[in-house]
């Protein structure tokens, strides 16, 4: 079922994975810097609304500066780096135990996440923090990721979180994200000017769409409207449907379910086809796997390729490299992003997977390429 087949509804409801963004002016009382502790809790409720029909759920947290320039008692006004860092690193514990003691009611776990850019760009360091998250979803916990301000600089940071939520959308093949600001949705106009139109979906993301958006409108807030239809553009080419919709209500998703006005950034793909158009397309292939017969049967029949399987390993590459799978004729019949490095692979191949500990001192997968990462051509 397509994005404009579904009505806005359904593209919260139905989609089997969300990731939700939330900002600092939602968490925090914009006078007393305190945890806005009656919305977080309506918030929570609504998480365990979705979890209890099924669906993923991963939260984009911002307000760790905002509750710990509080706590610091730092002047108001733009902190320096140094000050971000240290008010982020004290408002984590506030944020996290927040969290953890709301969710735990509803007998959900939380998992503090802290990422970098370099988390979601370095392939090693994006399959691991994926490969995190898709375990966690599968214990049941709900995980919560905010930028780790504590060490980020201003070269790597990402500046805000809506560009943050939109990686981790792509990331982990979500199918929905949202973002709850303070306003509910994209105008064509700043909405206070006279003939401001509301805009309830956007299907190309033009350079007269881009135009539309602001900047930050609170010090609370490094984002706005400019960030949101920024991360919109990478939420969509990763196969994922993206809502502005104004969080400021108590229960802010049952609110949207309920049909509050929002702008919905439709996708014109699956997150699954976006991901595979990317491997297969998008990556330069840095070394070559020839595999037997069994493996090929295993690879067209959807399965990961093991290292059993493996017969020779050509090319100097590292975990998280694109590589090309080929036949024992020659044939390129995949390309997938390996878990080994060569010179692993090389003492891996035609091994069984139980043997790897042994080999290489430390336990690691048991796939040379798992199946999400590999496309396998017809």
């Amino acid at each position: 079922m397509t994005s404009t087949s579904l009505s806005s509804i359904e593209r919260l409801t139905k989609a089997e994975r969300v990731v939700v963004k939330i900002g600092s002016a939602l968490l925090t009382d914009a006078e007393t810097g305190k945890l806005n502790r009656p919305w977080l809790q309506a918030f929570v409720e609504d998480i365990a609304t979705m979890r209890a029909r099924g669906q993923d759920v991963l939260i984009v947290s911002s307000g760790a500066i905002a509750l710990g320039r509080r706590a610091l008692k730092l002047a108001p006004g733009k902190l320096k780096l140094e000050e971000s860092q240290a008010a982020a690193a004290v408002g984590q514990i506030f944020l996290a135990h927040a969290f953890q003691e709301i969710l735990s009611a509803y007998g959900r776990n939380c998992a503090q996440i802290l990422l970098t850019l370099d988390d979601t760009e370095e392939r090693r360091r994006y399959l691991n923090a994926r490969s995190t998250l898709n375990t966690l979803l599968k214990f049941g916990a709900v995980p919560v990721i905010n930028e780790n301000d504590t060490v980020a600089t201003s070269e790597i940071r990402y500046g805000d979180n809506d560009r943050l939520a939109a990686r981790v959308a792509a990331m982990i093949s979500a199918d929905c994200l949202v973002l709850l600001s303070d306003i509910d949705g994209l105008y064509t106009a700043p909405p206070s000017m006279p003939g401001a139109t509301h805009l309830p979906e956007v299907t190309e993301i033009t350079s007269e769409i881009e135009a539309m958006a602001g900047d930050a409108a609170s010090e609370m807030s490094r984002g706005g409207m400019k960030t949101k239809v920024a991360a919109a553009k990478i939420a969509v080419e990763g196969g994922c449907n993206m809502a502005i919709g104004n969080g400021r209500h108590l229960h802010p998703l049952r609110a949207l379910e309920e049909g509050a006005r929002c702008t919905w950034f439709l996708a014109h793909n699956t997150p699954f086809a976006a991901r595979k158009r990317w491997i297969s397309g998008g990556l330069k292939t840095l070394g070559t796997l020839t595999i037997d017969d069994g493996a090929v049967r295993a690879l067209n029949a959807g399965k990961s390729l093991l290292p059993a399987g493996v017969v020779t390993v050509e090319g100097t590459f590292e975990r998280g490299d694109a590589v090309s799978v080929r036949d024992t004729e020659g044939r390129e019949i995949a390309r997938g992003l390996i878990t080994y490095s060569s010179a692993d692979a090389e003492r891996l191949k035609g091994r069984n997977s139980s043997e790897i500990e042994h080999l290489l001192g430390f336990a690691g997968r048991a796939e040379m390429i798992h199946r999400d990462d590999l496309v396998v051509k017809n």
